[in-house]
């Protein structure tokens, strides 16, 4: 459609018409994706279909006009403060996500290192490589240095390669409890020490842990220290929308002291409508997220909340186990929860046994460094594992016959790619990238994906991976 129709169509018509566009996306409720969706259950959902309809219309821009909405963000900001320890005098806010809750983070510190720091010109962070893009985005939006830093065998941060790093322009740390890419934990204890050291700031990315962990601790799992119980911790990121299971766009970040959230403030004092405040980046706010995430944590309580803890930790650990019988297969790091990633030894191309599973009805996310497919495992994929397990096994068998057919073609073909990408015009790279990605353009999710994922693993520079991903985003976003 380029344009508006004529005449208005009937609520009918355009319901159907959005099922119709919905037939081809992947079921969010089947528990039949591994990431993306969080799903607990019927009931869960119904709730908060429930509790967000009565807030559809309600903005949270001005905590004034809607006391409702005041209550319950501050109530949710304080229940998760009590789960992560933060002290009496810390305080925090909600945010639509995780990048924003980061974003605020590093704005905060930012503005700090300017009231503290003033002789810093492009203040520095410094984060593993593992750590979530949203540091990235945001360095890049509020002109800072982000200084990466390797990690080790498991997949932990180098809290040596971190001190080797910091320079006068230093202001923050960054660590995952845990990191997306594997589900690995960094050493949040020697990085607080090491921020303390040099009265630096320390941010914890708990986004995609921070409503598990605690909730695993309290059956028994094994969690390295990671919220403000560790001395150093300045601030702290939560996702209410990964396993608090509330919808999208509830997130929180919390601050040990309450002058620090200050600095993520935005006050405009001389505009002609008003005096302009906002206490995150976003003007117009949810009120539905917030009220569906008061909702759900009400209704889940602690209780509820272990119990899908738990849920999502059995499964995960049965799924690593039959993961560990396969020869060709290896889990990734040592992950400590219920995020992980596996491998595919050679033979075996992981991607193409990524499609086999995508075949098969499941949706897995291709990561790279090195080639895995990954799992967000939540209560809700308590009731497919063994499909998912059956299914996982069946696809092996599949690509190994496949591989054996045309191993000598396959390891030759992937080694005159690699030569390909090295030598050829980078002009005839995205060409040939952008021919491979025109899946984007198509109603339904694409089935083969291997060669896009293999190319983009390939490619040598890490700018051409980059403008070949923008490539794919502009044609996707036709527009």
């Amino acid at each position: 459609m380029t344009q508006l129709p004529p005449k208005g169509r009937p609520v009918e018509e355009v319901l159907a018409a959005i099922d119709q566009l919905k037939h081809h996306d992947t079921d969010s409720t089947g528990s039949r994706l591994w990431s993306l969706v969080y799903y607990h259950s019927p009931e869960v959902h119904r709730l908060a279909q429930e509790a967000y309809a009565r807030y559809i219309a309600e903005n949270a821009l001005n905590p004034l006009a809607f006391p409702s909405l005041r209550k319950m963000e501050n109530d949710v900001v304080g229940m998760v403060k009590a789960l992560l320890h933060c002290p009496a005098e810390g305080a925090g806010t909600m945010t639509s996500g995780g990048t924003e809750s980061i974003f605020l983070a590093l704005k905060a510190a930012r503005d700090w290192a300017r009231a503290t720091r003033p002789h810093i010109s492009v203040p520095e962070v410094v984060a593993p490589v593992s750590a979530h893009p949203a540091f990235d985005k945001a360095a890049h939006y509020l002109g800072l240095k982000l200084i990466h830093v390797p990690v080790d065998s498991a997949g932990r941060a180098d809290v040596a390669a971190m001190r080797a790093a910091l320079s006068e322009r230093t202001i923050l740390l960054g660590g995952s409890a845990p990191s997306y890419p594997h589900g690995v934990m960094d050493p949040i204890p020697e990085i607080a020490a090491l921020a303390r050291e040099y009265g630096l700031l320390c941010h914890v990315d708990a986004c995609v842990g921070g409503f598990v962990l605690p909730f695993l601790e309290k059956i028994g799992v094994a969690i390295p220290p990671f919220d403000f119980r560790v001395e150093g911790v300045t601030s702290l990121s939560v996702d209410l929308h990964k396993y608090g299971y509330t919808p999208k766009g509830a997130s929180v970040i919390l601050y040990r002291e309450r002058q620090l959230r200050r600095y993520q403030f935005f006050v405009y004092g001389g505009w002609p409508g008003g005096i302009y405040a906002s206490a995150t980046f976003s003007g117009t706010r949810s009120a539905g997220a917030i009220a569906a995430a008061w909702a759900i944590l009400q209704h889940l309580g602690e209780e509820g909340y272990i119990l899908a803890a738990k849920a999502a930790w059995e499964a995960a650990q049965h799924i690593q186990a039959a993961i560990a019988e396969i020869p060709e297969l290896y889990i990734v790091g040592e992950p400590v929860a219920t995020v992980f990633a596996f491998g595919a030894r050679s033979p075996l191309d992981v991607y193409s046994l990524g499609d086999a599973l995508g075949r098969r009805g499941w949706f897995l996310d291709r990561q790279q460094k090195p080639p895995s497919l990954h799992l967000t495992v939540t209560a809700g994929h308590a009731r497919v594992v063994e499909a998912f397990i059956r299914d996982l096994r069946e696809a092996v068998v599949e690509e190994r016959l496949r591989a054996s057919r045309g191993s000598w073609r396959r390891r030759l073909g992937r080694q005159a790619v690699r030569t390909g990408l090295a030598i050829l015009p980078e002009r005839w790279v995205r060409s040939m990238a952008r021919w491979i990605s025109r899946t984007a353009r198509t109603d339904k999710p694409p089935k083969r994906t291997a060669a896009l994922y293999g190319m983009m693993a390939s490619l040598p520079q890490q700018d051409s991976v980059e403008k070949l991903v923008e490539d794919f985003l502009d044609q996707a976003l036709s527009s």
